[in-house]
């Protein structure tokens, strides 16, 4: 296995639950053990998915390291925790982080600065000078408010051998098939956006980094296993049977919904850290109803 086909199918963003405040460690354990069993593919830890933001240096390496111990080598695992916007203080915690049990990094463009796509580059080329991992480049322009287009994504991807794929957040199909069809042939591509993972698998890419899988990994692994072997009979009928959850999940934002579903099904609580906030009562009576439906339907 080469180490980008490692990260081809369904990678599952991890949350981090909580209890009382603070990190709840036995959730956390029975999430990566259900996700694993699943049959997805690779974790990604320390994303915002995982509420990376509101943790501490201390509770998000607590984070990392209790969830190598319970993969304990099951499956590839992606770091998440070396987004920002000080390009210099990114590169000295990378250079004095132990990544030990980790396989890559996951690493969104800066956020809130609003950089040019050269000052995109050159961030990137920064971290990969000091990175003794790969990495995976993440454009999410929802959350940094810049967008990383797809010329950029491709320089990156010929100029430096250390950056091995993206995760294109978009939501731009356009997009993400220029990346497709101008990238190495040994660089991935991979949707970061649930609702139209299957769609940009059937455009060439290579799978999902997924929310949902959270709560149905089987599912969701089941439907990116059948489109990558252009089985779209099958990926279409479990993509349409999930679709309707995509609204509940994200109505009141993200990790907010997957939070919730996470509580319905029993796994943990749904608590989340100022300045998020626990989906509203009305909402999450909706979302409940969405999953019991689910439920029934794959049984």
């Amino acid at each position: 296995m080469t180490i980008n086909s490692k990260y081809t199918g369904t990678g599952v963003a991890i949350i981090t639950p909580f209890l009382n405040g603070a990190i709840d460690f036995d959730a956390l354990t029975k999430i990566v053990n259900f996700v694993i069993i699943g049959g997805v593919n690779y974790l990604v830890v320390l994303g915002s998915t995982g509420e990376t933001a509101t943790l501490n240096d201390q509770e998000a390496r607590a984070v990392l390291s209790h969830v190598i111990q319970v993969n304990d080598g099951r499956v590839p695992i992606v770091a998440g925790n070396f987004a920002g916007n000080n390009t210099l203080d990114i590169c000295q915690k990378i250079s004095e982080f132990d990544f030990t049990g980790i396989d890559a990094l996951l690493i969104s463009s800066p956020a809130y600065v609003k950089p040019s796509q050269e000052g995109i580059y050159q961030h990137f080329m920064a971290l990969q000078k000091v990175s003794p991992l790969p990495i995976i480049l993440y454009n999410v322009p929802g959350r940094t408010m810049s967008n990383m287009e797809w010329e950029t994504t491709v320089r990156l991807a010929r100029d430096s051998r250390k950056f091995i794929g993206i995760k294109e957040a978009s939501g731009n199909l356009i997009q993400a098939t220029r990346i497709i069809k101008n990238k190495p042939s040994n660089f991935f591509v991979t949707s970061g956006d649930d609702e139209i993972a299957m769609a940009m698998v059937a455009c060439g890419g290579d799978g999902v980094i997924s929310v949902m899988a959270n709560a149905f990994p089987l599912e969701f692994s089941q439907m990116i296993d059948a489109a990558l072997v252009d089985d779209f009979k099958t990926a279409q009928k479990i993509n349409l049977e999930l679709y309707d959850l995509h609204k509940w999940l994200y109505i009141e934002g993200n990790p907010v919904g997957i939070k919730s579903a996470m509580k319905a099904l029993g796994f943990c609580s749904n608590e989340v850290r100022l300045p998020l906030h626990e989906l509203s009562e009305e909402n999450y009576n909706h979302l409940k109803q969405e999953i019991l439906r689910i439920e029934k339907s794959i049984a």
